[in-house]
C-alpha cells in the first residue's frame, strides 16, 4: 500500500444503521466468526478505497455512486467527492436491490 492516504471515508448515518442491523442478523443467525468476518471485510473496504477510491465500478453514473461486491453477502455503495469518500449504505445482497433505495 502507499504511504500516504489520499482520501477520508466518512460513514453517513444510513451505512451505519444498516451495518448494525446486519451485525445483529448475523448475532442472532449465526457465529460470532461471522459478525468478526462482517466487520474484517468493512475494515479492509474502507483501507483499501481510502488509497483508491475509484477501484469499484459506478453503477449510478450521474451520481457518482458506487458499488463495492466484498463478499458473496455484503455490499458498500459510496460515493467519490474531492478527497472524501462517503459511504451511503451497506447492503445485504439476498435481499431485493429495491429494498436498500439510497437516494
Amino acid at each position: 500500500m502507499p504511504e500516504k492516504k489520499v482520501s477520508i471515508v466518512k460513514w453517513t448515518e444510513n451505512s451505519l444503521k444498516n451495518a448494525v442491523a446486519i451485525k445483529n442478523y448475523l448475532k442472532e443467525n449465526f457465529s460470532t466468526k461471522e459478525i468478526d468476518r462482517f466487520y474484517s471485510l468493512l475494515f479492509n473496504f474502507e483501507e483499501v478505497i481510502s488509497f483508491f477510491p475509484e477501484l469499484y465500478p459506478q453503477i449510478i453514473k450521474e451520481h457518482k455512486i458506487r458499488r463495492a461486491v466484498l463478499s458473496k453477502e455484503v455490499s458498500v455503495f459510496y460515493k467519490v467527492e474531492y478527497k472524501t469518500i462517503q459511504v451511503l449504505a451497506i447492503i445485504d445482497n439476498r435481499c431485493e436491490i429495491s429494498n436498500w433505495l439510497i437516494l
